[in-house]
């Protein structure tokens, strides 16, 4: 019978996707419904339900907001490429860019890199929104390599005299971004590595959060969605480290409470694009059933990312 609920120490909305959802928000209190988002905002569900009540329209593209509408399209926090920014010039959109601080810190290193002639490898995901909003700041497409896995790196060859440099997606798993960065300096040994690591204060954060609890709980919960990237991550750190069982939850109200009753303690975390009121809620919903003990290791990162001063 569940005895325990242990919750990680840095969980839920990271500064970036806080401040994405709340230029969405502030952009409707200025300008009214409907305010169109190029894509989800952040990949989150319950996020995006809850802003289309609000009046928000999603897209996919922009084709599909309505010639000569005055209302403002926002683009997500995963950024885009340069020439959505130009299309969005070209049909002379009001347009602001909700991209992630940290996603843009590394549009700048990519921008100059190519300036400086270097072959660029991003590791990261195929198809993922920031992977292709990053190469879409190349003026040549060609002097991207994408690396999703360990294996890619034996499959990389290069003139002996080219300039190589690494960037990586911000929401990889640390562990695993890690053995593929050993695996790059070890094959070429000049390679030019980020000032800073590329993956988020967040995702790491998250992360470790769910290392620390991995062998202390008989299961993992990860609040999150399906089409996020630092949820998924979540959940495999967590087998990683040794725990037996570890799930993603993308929806509480279908999640069958009555399996936990198999463990005595499990550990609960929410991804960088899950509210912490989805976490509580969740809470709530399990101490009903079994009121277990809650132990809550919550710790404030005292990161804030402002939005643009014209939309307070």
């Amino acid at each position: 019978m569940l005895k325990k609920i242990i919750t990680a120490k840095h969980r839920g909305f990271c500064a970036g996707v806080e401040r994405a959802v709340e230029i969405v928000e502030k952009s409707l209190i200025k300008y009214g419904a409907p305010v169109y988002v190029r894509h989800e905002i952040v990949h989150n569900k319950f996020v995006v339900h809850n802003l289309k009540e609000k009046g928000v329209i999603f897209v996919e593209s922009l084709d599909e907001v309505p010639q000569g509408t005055k209302q403002p399209v926002i683009f997500s926090a995963h950024g885009v490429a340069q020439r959505v920014i130009e299309k969005a010039k070209d049909y002379n959109l009001l347009f602001y860019d909700a991209i992630c601080p940290l996603v843009s810190k590394i549009h700048k290193e990519i921008i100059l890199l190519e300036k400086q002639n270097y072959q660029i490898i991003m590791i990261g995901h195929e198809g993922h929104p920031e992977v292709e909003g990053t190469a879409g700041q190349l003026q040549d497409i060609s002097k991207l390599t994408l690396v999703q896995e360990l294996k890619d790196v034996d499959q990389l060859y290069f003139p002996a005299d080219q300039k190589i440099a690494y960037i990586t997606q911000t929401t990889l798993s640390v562990f695993d971004t890690q053995e593929i960065v050993d695996a790059l300096e070890k094959r070429f040994p000049d390679i030019l590595a980020p000032k800073k690591s590329d993956i988020c204060y967040a995702t790491s954060n998250r992360q470790t959060s769910v290392q620390e609890m991995a062998k202390t709980v008989d299961a993992v919960f990860v609040i999150g969605a399906f089409n996020s990237s630092n949820s998924i991550r979540l959940v495999e750190t967590a087998k990683k480290f040794g725990c037996k069982y570890s799930e993603l939850i993308e929806n509480i109200d279908e999640f069958d409470y009555q399996k936990l009753n198999q463990y005595q303690s499990i550990g609960l975390t929410a991804s960088a694009s899950a509210p912490e009121e989805q976490l509580n809620l969740f809470i709530n919903r399990v101490t009903q059933r079994f009121d277990p003990e809650v132990i809550d290791y919550k710790e404030d990162e005292k990161i804030v990312f402002k939005v643009p001063n014209f939309l307070n």
